[in-house]
């Protein structure tokens, strides 16, 4: 493959994947403030979010099967067409179904989105590893310009959410994002240049499986990493600031909104950049492989200590205030920043360890044990929260870190 047509197909998939997560993040907003205004628990509101991590399980488990099978680009377009069916779906929710009905409808509609978030983003990471440039750390490079331009945009869908909700509403905001993604999901189609592979008829499942101890490894360290995030980030987090900035009214509603919104997007947007940055900070174009899993065991011991902190802060302070409010953001955008250079070390390590032969299985996998860490973030986030609030959600964090430091521990360099 000649280098414009690499980096022309790098570019297409990239733009794919900035448009799916910027109304993947805008969802997450949308659903999260409005079944919260209707007023669900932080354990009901978990709940719509439950089929989305466990749909992410199962499909990333297969998705890179199917890849292999198929071509990346095939995985590529149903992950982006089933998201637009997705948000047409939710469009139909009917404000006057009983509770249990809504949640089942949403946790349904929220697991066709997480099928199709997870085709999207293993089709996107494979990309990577095929048309990446060699040496002087350009694979790295490569992955954190992706991974951290599309949690910017993932950022920026937070904000777009929480707006549309305060200013349009849910089902007209659900709408517009759905014929949005379905134009640049044509467009997409119909630019995409060659560059991909087209799937092998021989890909059995079963290859799935890795007999790579550090991509095993890796993936329980990215389970537990991101179970650490999501136990706060999901419903802990929005729910605490809703307290803190919400006195019931509209207007004070609106407000609530628009700073939730806010924070969740800055927070996404300045991960995004440090896992951008990641490559010049860790100086990898001048570090062997063997460096940089020194690194990710470094970099993952010292976030364990960030929510362990900020957990023992906000219990001694007692009921929410604003002081406090303005401390715990400071203490997260600190665990955002030390999360991106683990998350960008993680990234980097699951590319440098498997093979262009294995790369789309192997993805597959690790981004199974990712959506894996979701789940079980999510899961805690609304039931830490409802029984001992923001403290015991930081607590929960700090325990699940020490379990990836574990895990990253076990890596070895490969000879």
């Amino acid at each position: 493959m000649n280098r414009p047509a690499g980096l022309s197909a790098y570019m297409a998939v990239t733009a794919a994947y900035w448009a799916f997560m910027l109304s993947d993040g805008a969802l997450r907003m949308l659903v999260l403030l409005h079944f919260h205004t209707l007023g669900f628990s932080p354990v009901q509101l978990a709940y719509l979010f439950v089929l989305y991590e466990i749909a992410g399980v199962i499909t990333n488990l297969s998705a890179g099967w199917i890849a292999a099978r198929f071509g990346l680009t095939s995985t590529l377009y149903a992950g982006l067409g089933l998201q637009v069916l997705a948000l047409l779906a939710l469009a139909q929710l009917d404000p006057d179904w009983a509770v249990p009905t809504s949640v089942a409808f949403v946790m349904a509609v929220q697991g066709a989105s997480g099928v199709a978030k997870d085709l999207a983003k293993m089709s996107s990471k494979s990309a990577v590893k095929l048309l990446a440039p060699t040496g002087q750390g350009g694979l790295f490079r490569w992955v954190a310009v992706l991974t951290g331009s599309k949690n910017a945009v993932k950022g920026a869908g937070f904000l777009l959410g929480a707006a549309l909700l305060a200013v349009w509403g849910f089902v007209p905001s659900v709408l517009g994002m759905a014929a949005l993604l379905a134009v640049i999901l044509i467009a997409v189609a119909v630019w995409m240049p060659v560059g991909l592979p087209r799937g092998r008829k021989g890909a059995k499942f079963a290859e799935v499986f890795s007999n790579n101890a550090n991509i095993n490894w890796l993936s329980v360290a990215r389970m537990f990493l991101f179970g650490a995030r999501d136990v706060w980030f999901v419903v802990g987090i929005p729910i605490y600031f809703y307290a803190v900035l919400s006195d019931g009214s509209e207007a004070g509603n609106r407000t609530a909104f628009f700073t939730i919104g806010t924070f969740m997007a800055v927070w996404t947007i300045l991960y995004g950049a440090v896992q951008a940055y990641a490559p010049r900070l860790l100086d990898a174009a001048h570090r062997t492989d063997a460096d940089l899993i020194a690194a990710a065991k470094r970099w993952a011991g010292a976030l364990a200590a960030v929510p362990a902190i900020l957990a023992a802060v906000v219990w001694a302070a007692g009921d929410p205030s604003l002081w406090l409010t303005a401390l715990v953001i400071a203490g997260l955008l600190v665990f955002g920043a030390v999360f991106a250079v683990n998350s960008s070390l993680h990234s980097y390590l699951i590319l440098a360890f498997t093979s262009g032969e294995r790369v789309t299985m192997d993805v597959g996998f690790y981004y199974m044990a990712n959506a894996a860490g979701r789940l079980i973030g999510t899961l805690l986030s609304g039931l830490t929260y409802q029984i001992g609030g923001l403290p015991l959600c930081l607590a929960t964090a700090a325990i699940l870190l020490i379990l990836s430091r574990i895990g990253a521990g076990r890596l070895a360099e490969e000879h």
